[in-house]
């Protein structure tokens, strides 16, 4: 089971942004299983390349192709299921919704296609250091704390491969391990590939590969 790459490119580019990328116009497979790091500096499309696999955005020439299906011509519909059962996402902004509770921003994807009981909600806050927010709006937290809901938010859900864009910038060390190791050992139980996009190489992350863009 694998996660592919073909000749991708933003349409929005120019040549001098290749330079020498070792994901753009390239042949690479990402295996489930496989923990990737991607260092990007600013404005060599991190978040593009996270939004092209996770099939939010299409404005791109080359080919994705997930266990050998072609995501890239997929229909919305498809795609949704995809995004369902076998890929997950942290983004870099996040979108989580702002007049819902910290629990019901978990909960609402969840919903969607189990992994966990809901009674594991209290139990990955307890573990972020969010607790004291559970049942707040998610507008009262402060950026770090939303990302700790995003990142529970994204292990609700069956995945093959979890997205990481930027998911701890605005944490400091101790929250950010902790939040990895959450990451890691939700990875493990799935049996599922991890691919972690920043700026910089972040020493916690133990990457098999590593690439930059």
């Amino acid at each position: 089971m694998s996660l592919r790459i073909q000749e991708l490119w933003p349409v929005y580019f120019t040549e001098a942004h290749q330079r020498a990328s070792q994901i753009w116009k390239q042949d690479i497979r990402f295996e489930k299983g496989s923990r990737v790091h991607i260092v990007a500096p600013s404005g060599s499309g991190k978040t593009s390349l996270i939004h092209f696999l996770y099939g939010t955005r299409s404005s791109y020439t080359g080919s994705i192709q997930l266990n050998e299906f072609n995501i890239t011509g997929m229909k919305p519909a498809q795609k949704a299921v995809i995004r369902e059962k076998q890929l997950s996402v942290v983004f870099q902004d996040l979108r989580l919704f702002p007049t819902l509770s910290v629990y019901e921003n978990i909960n609402i994807k969840r919903q969607l296609n189990p992994y966990h009981s809901e009674d594991m909600i209290p139990v990955m806050v307890e573990r972020l250091g969010i607790t004291h927010k559970l049942h707040q709006l998610c507008s009262t937290c402060s950026y770090g704390e939303q990302q700790r809901v995003a990142i529970i938010r994204s292990l609700m859900q069956p995945f093959d491969f979890i997205l990481l864009d930027e998911p701890f910038s605005h944490l400091d060390k101790e929250n950010s391990q902790k939040a990895l190791d959450l990451i890691l050992e939700e990875a493990d139980k799935r049996g599922a590939g991890v691919l972690l996009a920043d700026l910089e190489e972040l020493p916690i992350f133990p990457y098999q590969a590593l690439y930059h863009l």
